[in-house]
């Protein structure tokens, strides 16, 4: 048996009203004095920035913000980010918001610590050595990268997400609040909530770390599922089937909200160890082309990729909808595992992520050229535990969800 490691954000806060109880003592932790908080304006307007703000100055820590970071931000709103950054001179950086306020916070601490472009770091393991210390709060419940060593961002130029991944872009701190979720809207609380979904699926399917394919020499971050990443990615399972619809339909039902914090923060740690795989590599080129949201994009492709994975995971596909409750799970192995994707292709209409590509701006003659970048991305391909062959077989993917 190979060996393999676990590994998470430096410390874990949370709870309810865990920022005012816990940042203080985060800061206190890191000896904090000057703190730079990435975050937008719609959470600055919502409230959450003071509430950051004042465990904030409660540990005597001077701080200032950037509001102006956007959903899938490009590499140019990322260099704007640091430059602010830089004249501010933190010792601390707090990303606050979801997965792309902590991604680009992320970046901010990389670029911080070691110069150069972010561009110059994407792909695997390419930062050199610690960042500038990191604590991130997450106001949705879905990208799990308070707990994640990756950071994406777009790549205008060639019109493709692209990431960095890292084990020092995990942050020092994590402190997850479900209360600072209760503002997240129903299209947002959905498309984090699928995004949760798949990163957990991606991960229990991912190629078995016996079996992971690591060229000799070459150093990565994920490894392949494991038992730890698994009993992780089951509880997710259980949370999303329970609560998600819930969060979705009633944004002030607390005990949803509470349950779909920790699906998010459980989905981080089970994928940003074992994996994730073609249904990510499938949506950078979709998200860098049409500027979809990555949750909903993701939740589009999912049904469409696990069936394509379906010969090499048919039991453990069969396990997800036992574990989320799906309707029909009282057959064979087989009958179940179509139970399980007729359960996530239901989940997607109940809560209003697209079905298909069209649906969101994409047209026919775009796919080819998505296939070619999507197979390009072999670091996610090798995590797959079907190993697409050809750009033809994802072209295939594609067409099928056109």
């Amino acid at each position: 048996m190979r060996t393999w490691s676990f590994s998470s954000a430096g410390a874990l806060f949370f709870g309810r009203n865990a920022v005012r109880i816990h940042l203080r003592d985060a800061c206190e932790r890191l000896n904090a004095k000057r703190a730079f908080v990435v975050t937008d304006a719609v959470l600055v307007k919502a409230g959450l920035l003071a509430q950051t703000a004042e465990p904030l100055t409660a540990a005597g820590v001077v701080f200032a913000h950037f509001d102006r970071t956007t959903p899938e931000p490009g590499v140019e709103l990322v260099r704007e980010c640091v430059a602010a950054a830089k004249a501010f001179n933190p010792d601390v950086i707090v990303g606050l918001g979801g997965g792309s306020n902590m991604d680009t916070a992320k970046l901010v601490s990389m670029l911080l610590a070691h110069g150069g472009d972010p561009l110059d770091y994407t792909g695997d393991c390419r930062i050199p050595g610690p960042v500038k210390p990191l604590i991130c709060i997450p106001t949705t419940a879905g990208t799990g990268s308070e707990v994640s060593a990756a950071a994406v961002f777009t790549d205008t130029a060639n019109h493709i997400k692209v990431s960095c991944l890292s084990p020092f872009l995990r942050p020092a701190f994590a402190i997850v609040d479900p209360l600072f979720t209760v503002s997240c809207p129903p299209k947002v609380t959905a498309d984090s909530g699928i995004d949760a979904l798949t990163h957990a699926i991606e991960g229990f399917c991912a190629v078995s770390n016996d079996e992971f394919p690591l060229p000799s020499g070459e150093k990565t971050v994920y490894q392949g599922s494991n038992p730890i990443a698994d009993s992780m990615a089951r509880e997710t399972f259980r949370l999303v089937g329970q609560f998600l619809k819930r969060a979705v339909k009633d944004g002030t039902d607390l005990e949803a909200r509470d349950g779909m914090a920790l699906a998010a923060t459980l989905g981080g740690m089970a994928f940003s160890n074992a994996g994730v795989a073609l249904v990510h590599a499938m949506e950078y080129p979709v998200g860098g082309a049409v500027h979809v949201s990555h949750g909903a994009g993701n939740g589009l492709l999912l049904p469409y990729v696990m069936r394509f994975n379906l010969e090499k995971r048919i039991r453990r596909t069969a396990e997800i909808g036992l574990i989320m409750g799906a309707d029909g799970i009282r057959g064979t192995p087989d009958a179940n595992a179509e139970a399980t994707i007729r359960e996530i292709e239901q989940l997607r209409a109940d809560i209003g992520i697209p079905l298909r590509l069209r649906d969101i701006g994409v047209t026919e003659d775009m796919l080819p050229g998505f296939a070619a970048k999507a197979f390009a991305i072999k670091r996610l391909m090798r995590v797959n535990p079907r190993m697409p062959q050809s750009v033809d077989e994802i072209l295939a993917i594609y067409r099928a969800a056109f």
